[in-house]
């Protein structure tokens, strides 16, 4: 691997250098097993812990499809599915890649007793497939991480719609947090040149996610002036959300679980902050149990910030913990837009609330390839910036992922794999001295 390293440090290297690289046979990359996955069984959800389930080890370079493309992995980050898979809940997810496996012998390759994890990547294309023609070895790249077969006609308006769409590196295997990954053509991305390798990576699959949440006309459609109440607006997700409140136009209502991190908020330009944890909000009474009287002092707070208003869009991720509020939350005939349910998937609310008010719900699931690639495009434009907190290296993904895990970070958790340093990788120095004082802002800096 050192003579890929070496070769994109180099400023000399030249396209016709990176295509006659040779590959390695193995590449070291972090991995479950699938012989260890009842190794939480006993234990509740926050105990379990991802430091003991997720192993750095060597792997076979896997074979290389047509449409398909070997990315020299500088760096990555880490998401909720990371650690969804390294505690094996909902459920394992060699299930996925027992299911890809039976579909075709390319979809085998991926039914191993080792699934490879990770769904970001900023990196340098190393060699593509039969029929790709838009990127070339020596291509610096980030990738978004939809995976689709298009073989049948229900993807063909929203790729989101392929009744085989997989979320990379969660539903697939040869992910992003690896030295190198396989990848399909039509995720690779041109990456934001006024930004590190470790920045570039971390945006991926929560900007592109809270652009079709929010901005899509799949999603919210969010528009000036809207009223946007934000849950975990300071995380990884959150963050992006209230970028994208910001930058259209809209007012975010933030809701943060601590005083560190609503001044992150305002940092960023948000000044409507609700901390939940000080204003001692208590949605369920217990395990079975909503608390009405806290949605309604919930929604008086919010009126009191926005001079009256309720919000026209809930931007749903946290769950069953928040989801009775939410739907309350919203204005007569708004919208609660939802995704991961990082606090439980079974969502109870009061259905007068929404059908007596014309709320609509819509379920919302990462990004199709243009709407990625919109996402992508305001990075490299530096009208949206990454949300990078911290980065690890790839040895200590573990500890990154129980950060994740356990809430512990601020934005987005970033892992070196192939760069030997952080700060690497900038191009563009005008772009990025243009915006230096909102990068860092968005990182907490």
């Amino acid at each position: 691997m050192q003579q890929i390293l070496d070769a994109i440090m180099s400023e000399a290297t030249s396209r016709e250098d990176f295509a006659a690289l040779p590959l390695p046979e193995s590449y070291r990359a972090v991995t479950v097993h699938k012989d260890e996955v009842d190794m939480f069984d006993d234990q509740l959800t926050k105990e379990k812990d991802p430091r003991k389930s997720l192993h750095v080890e060597e792997v076979p370079l896997p074979e290389l499809g047509p449409g398909e493309a070997f990315v020299a992995v500088m760096a990555s980050a880490i998401n909720y599915n990371t650690v969804w898979t390294s505690i094996f809940e909902p459920v394992s997810t060699f299930g996925f890649l027992e299911r890809y496996g039976r579909i075709s012998p390319l979809g085998k390759r991926h039914d191993l007793p080792y699934h490879v994890v990770g769904s970001d990547l900023a990196g340098v294309v190393l060699k593509t497939g039969v029929g790709v023609h838009t990127w070339k070895p020596g291509d610096r790249v980030v990738a978004h991480c939809l995976s689709v077969e298009l073989e049948a006609p229900d993807g063909h308006n929203d790729t989101m719609l392929d009744p085989e769409q997989r979320i990379w590196g969660f539903e697939t295997n040869f992910g992003g947090l690896a030295e190198i990954a396989l990848v399909k053509a039509n995720q690779l991305m041109p990456k934001a040149e006024h930004l590190t390798w470790e920045e570039a990576a971390s945006p991926g699959l929560v900007n592109s996610t809270a652009y079709r949440q929010l901005v899509s006309r799949n999603g919210a459609g969010m528009k000036q002036g809207d009223n946007v109440l934000v849950w975990g607006a300071s995380g990884g997700l959150g963050g992006f959300a209230t970028q994208y409140a910001l930058n259209g136009g809209a007012v975010p209502v933030c809701v943060v679980s601590s005083e560190d991190k609503a001044e992150i908020c305002r940092s960023r330009g948000a000044e409507l902050v609700i901390n939940r944890s000080e204003e001692g909000y208590r949605f369920w009474k217990d395990e079975h149990t909503q608390d009405a009287q806290e949605w309604r002092r919930f929604g008086a707070r919010i009126r009191e910030l926005t001079g009256g208003e309720d919000v026209d869009i809930v931007f749903e991720h946290p769950g069953r913990e928040t989801f009775g509020a939410s739907v309350y939350a919203a204005r007569k005939g708004g919208v609660i837009v939802t995704c991961a349910s990082t606090s439980g998937y079974l969502h109870q609310y009061d259905n007068r609330y929404l059908w007596m008010n014309l709320k609509s719900i819509i379920g919302s699931h990462f990004a199709n390839y243009r709407e990625s690639w919109e996402a992508n495009r305001l990075i490299a434009k530096g009208m949206i910036h990454p949300t990078l907190s911290r980065t690890y290296r790839l040895e200590d993904v573990g500890q990154a992922a129980l950060d994740v895990h356990l809430n512990l970070h601020q934005g987005k958790v970033g892992v070196l794999c192939l760069a030997p340093d952080e700060g690497l990788g900038v191009r563009d120095d005008a772009l990025r001295a243009r915006h230096l004082t909102q990068i860092t802002a968005f990182q907490g800096q």
